[in-house]
């Protein structure tokens, strides 16, 4: 059977989750460790099975914090490491996600959203963890997010999380979610010469000059523990050595530059996607699993001379300011449409000169292409 083969190719019909492990797997991933919880739990099995076959390893661990301080610790040992969850396990790992900012450790973090809050809808699907997956943890940092919306979609945006991972030095997010990531559908898997795989910069300074955290690089090279570079790593505001500095200006200089490192290469981190936006005085926003329905609402919406196009955030973080700026300029209404009661449509409202609606639900369902299409046709009026 093809879990029997060490990296796979060609095409497959697989489930998201499935395709989720595989895209982890090419992007060089050896280190999984987390906790199963529906409706991630696939990702967690495939990883179990196929980590020994392609010599990584697999740690179930007792729970979501410790398994997000395995993941951590496999990264600063020098593998790329990845853990899958869902909403009560995302906020578990929360404060360590702030470590791993903290500590500058590449890693992914996979998020197949459910109903909530609390244990909410296990085996439904929903988008309510969008803004936890930028302001989840506390004090200054930021994120880099995919919202992947195909089977396709979900092994590709793996490999550029884990490519991205490993070029900012930082934890990077999957923000999947149950229809996404249950879904089955055609996966086409290239050669493994034909996938970009990126590896983190290492030091190549004598062992004596090198800082594990130098500023004077916004993305300072990283050693690996116990390859013989003198390597301290603490939660606690740090100098250039990585020795606790607990004052203001060490403070303000390394956050500083952990922010800039995403903001100032954020034209070559956001990715959107348009459709039929040429003409369109309509625009709908979306990411993740809404690109369906919303499609075909479209689809029907042009037939009745609705001129409506997409705007798609493949990376809703950091946030795609100047898509929704320019597409704002251009139409008359911008319709969100997500899987929660309001969350990515805060910043659209921010960044948009034209008038904003939302159209949502809690979780639990798809939102169906004839409730886009009659917040289309109330638009356009």
């Amino acid at each position: 059977m093809a879990d029997e083969k060490a990296i796979l190719t060609g095409e497959h019909f697989l489930k998201g989750n499935d395709a989720l492990a595989e895209g982890a797997i090419a992007a060089g991933c050896r280190f999984y460790g987390g906790y199963p919880i529906t409706p991630s739990s696939e990702i967690a099995e495939r990883m179990a099975r196929r980590m020994p076959l392609v010599g990584g390893q697999y740690i179930q661990m007792e729970d979501e914090i410790a398994s997000i301080a395995a993941v951590i610790g496999a990264s600063c040992a020098g593998a790329k490491a990845m853990t899958a969850t869902s909403g009560p396990g995302f906020s578990l790992m929360q404060e360590n996600i702030g470590l791993a900012n903290m500590l500058e450790a590449p890693c992914v973090i996979v998020d197949v959203q459910r109903g909530g809050p609390s244990t909410g809808l296990p085996t439904l699907t929903a988008q309510g963890d969008m803004l936890q997956a930028h302001y989840g943890s506390h004090g200054d940092y930021e994120s880099i997010a995919y919202a992947p919306s195909t089977v396709q979609e979900m092994f590709d945006h793996t490999v550029r999380a884990f490519n991205a991972s490993e070029r900012y030095r930082m934890p990077v997010f999957v923000m999947a979610d149950q229809a996404v990531g249950q879904m089955s559908s055609r996966l086409v898997i290239p050669p493994a010469q034909d996938i970009r795989v990126e590896r983190r910069s290492v030091p190549t300074v004598p062992q004596d000059q090198y800082k594990p955290f130098d500023s004077s690089q916004l993305v300072p090279p990283m050693a690996i523990a116990g390859a013989g570079y003198r390597v301290h790593m603490t939660g606690l505001t740090h100098d250039d050595r990585g020795y606790p500095a607990t004052d203001p200006n060490t403070h303000e200089h390394l956050v500083g530059r952990l922010v800039r490192k995403v903001r100032e290469n954020e034209k070559n981190i956001i990715e959107t996607e348009e459709r039929l936006m040429d003409d369109a005085e309509v625009a709908i926003v979306l990411y993740g699993s809404t690109l369906g329905p919303a499609w075909q609402a479209v689809q029907e919406a042009r037939k009745e001379g609705i001129k409506v196009g997409v705007l798609r955030f493949i990376t809703p973080w950091p946030f795609p300011r100047a898509a929704v700026e320019r597409v704002s300029k251009n139409v008359r209404a911008i319709l969100v449409v997500e899987h929660n009661l309001g969350q990515m449509v805060h910043p659209v409202r921010e960044y948009a000169s034209c008038r904003v609606q939302h159209l949502g639900c809690p979780g639990g369902r798809l939102i169906t292409p004839q409730e886009i299409l009659r917040d289309l046709r109330r638009l356009s009026a």
